[in-house]
């Protein structure tokens, strides 16, 4: 339930900053971005930046928002490989 709820929130906010870019209107923080994207949202945010054609240019936000995305994967891996075996 919570996954599913990030994610949507953070594709809306990607979603959201785009528009009001395009408006010229005060945008949504790019910390705040990330922070949605770090808390459980990053395939959201990668769907997001798909969508939306959003912040693909942005190198820096770009490689923190990749490197959210390999910590939880690698994080994930480790989840599902390491701890069953040690819970019996």
């Amino acid at each position: 339930m919570y996954l599913w709820a990030i994610n949507t929130l953070t594709l809306l906010a990607f979603g959201w900053d785009k528009l009001r870019a395009r408006r010229r209107k005060r945008r949504v923080p790019e910390r705040r971005l990330l922070w949605l994207a770090a808390l459980g949202g990053s395939p959201g945010a990668i769907v997001g930046r798909w969508i939306f054609r959003h912040k693909t240019r942005k190198r820096g936000f770009s490689r923190w928002l990749f490197a959210i995305l390999i910590g939880q994967a690698a994080a994930c891996y480790a989840a599902f490989t390491f701890l069953p075996p040690l819970l019996g």
